[in-house]
């Protein structure tokens, strides 16, 4: 029901609709990080390498995520975005269930990237939906919360995944009815499947706000959308890749900490689990909703360019931290370290697709989100992981050596965010006057505009 505020739905029913598709978010984010906790069972069943595990974890997954994103943006700019985000949840979840019934590898790469295309529906019409429920001053703290899933949902998955792995593990292999018997991995996947199954009935208490803002409600041709998203180049490429060095160093780190820990001091999945579960979760929760908020206090004191301003904070928080800890000589230390590492990384990814909505008409919003999770999912998840791996086993070509490709990778690419995202500050005001500028080409001209370039 609305309120007061402009004609936007009621304080209730907007954080209502933030809490479910948070826990969306957090389901999805299950699913795919409770794979880095996996890699030694599923490297031993499957026969394979550090670099075939990293396409299971990033690539194949990140691909068809990025691929599948941008038609599903579009979808999400001109359909109803609660069904949208069931039928994601309900395609992920079914594919996850897949995994746990793969025996080869080529089976659990082919569910990997189902996985993939069903989480691609969610995040493009889940940062429409929130930015059509709120006002801009308090949108930022709004996508923060909702964007909290990622740590939430990567915490939960070594927390819980460590404790669950080590109790079945300790009951050896599980005989179900029809699927025979499974491996105690195997059982994990089937598990998140059938809680993903069960949690679509929740979509049905999400609201589906009016349109509104520039473009609300305006059907956009294809290429208006190109066009617009070209006069704002500048700012898109630097606003896209800054934060991409972030997520690479992110999920490049957040694949390998766990083998990390096991590899270098020795520990076991159920502790990383518990203590890295327990750092990721709680900092990355803290990092991500207190820059969302840092960022709404610069914008009530005038900073238009808020959200990269608080991109640029964490980058350059962020650059000592990820060169430090993989050298520390003892796990404690690493740990301690990793709590403000994980707390600065995290900051960006609420600010990051606020900073979209922002500079966007309405009617492009998911298309552009679409592109923006097209270059941190492709660079970040398809790559990071990736990168660590091949420095792991081709540059240094020794299993040990792995707190030194975190080292190298984590620091290249926080160092290329620094850059990018100091040089994107302008260019990003400049696309906030202009998007109040924008008006929609009518269709006789924008078909003028098409036959020339033709």
């Amino acid at each position: 029901m609305p309120n007061n505020n402009n004609g936007y739905p009621s304080s209730l029913s907007a954080w209502t609709t933030v809490v479910i598709l948070m826990l969306a978010y957090v389901l999805s984010f299950i699913d795919r990080q409770i794979l880095n906790l996996l890699v030694e069972p599923i490297r031993r069943d499957l026969v394979i390498s550090d670099t075939q595990m990293s396409l299971l974890m990033g690539l194949s997954f990140a691909l068809f995520y990025t691929v599948c994103g941008i038609p599903l943006g579009r979808l999400a700019d001109t359909r109803n975005r609660r069904g949208l985000i069931a039928l994601g949840v309900l395609f992920w979840s079914a594919a996850t269930a897949a995994c746990g019934m793969a025996k080869l590898y080529w089976q659990f790469l082919i569910c990997r990237v189902g996985v993939g295309v069903g989480e691609a529906a969610l995040s493009p019409a889940a940062y429409s939906l929130i930015a059509d429920s709120f006002p801009p001053q308090r949108r930022a703290t709004a996508i923060s919360v909702y964007s909290m899933g990622v740590y939430l949902g990567s915490g939960i998955a070594f927390l819980l995944g460590g404790l669950v792995i080590k109790f079945a593990s300790a009951q050896g292999n599980v005989l179900l009815p029809v699927l025979g018997e499974v491996r105690p991995w195997q059982l994990i996947f089937l598990l998140l499947g059938v809680a993903g199954l069960l949690f679509t009935l929740l979509m049905l208490a999400v609201c589906e706000p009016a349109r509104r803002g520039v473009g609300a409600g305006v059907a956009v041709p294809l290429a208006e959308v190109g066009r617009y998203i070209r006069s704002n180049r500048r700012t898109v490429l630097c606003h896209n890749f800054g934060f991409a060095g972030l997520a690479f160093a992110g999920y490049g780190s957040a694949a390998w900490i766990p083998t990390f820990y096991i590899r270098t001091y020795g520990w076991d999945a159920s502790q990383v689990g518990v203590v890295y579960g327990s750092i990721v979760a709680v900092c990355g929760c803290l990092g991500i909703v207190l820059g969302g908020r840092l960022a709404d206090w610069l914008v009530k004191r005038g900073h238009s360019d808020a959200n990269m301003r608080v991109g640029l904070i964490a980058a350059l928080g962020a650059l000592p931290l990820v060169a430090l800890f993989p050298l520390m000589g003892n796990a404690l230390w690493a740990s301690l370290l990793l709590v403000p590492t994980v707390f600065c990384l995290s900051m960006p990814f609420g600010v990051a697709p606020a900073a979209i909505q922002e500079i966007m008409p309405n009617s492009m919003r998911g298309q552009a989100s679409a592109i923006y999770l097209f270059v941190i999912t492709l660079i970040g998840l398809g790559v990071g992981p990736t990168a660590v791996a091949l420095v792991t086993d081709y540059v240094f070509a020794d299993d040990q050596a792995l707190r030194y490709s975190l080292l190298l990778v984590s620091s290249l690419a926080v160092l290329s965010s620094v850059v990018l995202l100091g040089m994107s500050l302008k260019p990003y005001r400049d696309s906030l006057l202009r998007l109040q500028q924008w008006a929609p080409t009518p269709p006789a001209e924008s078909a003028r505009a098409q036959l020339k370039t033709a």
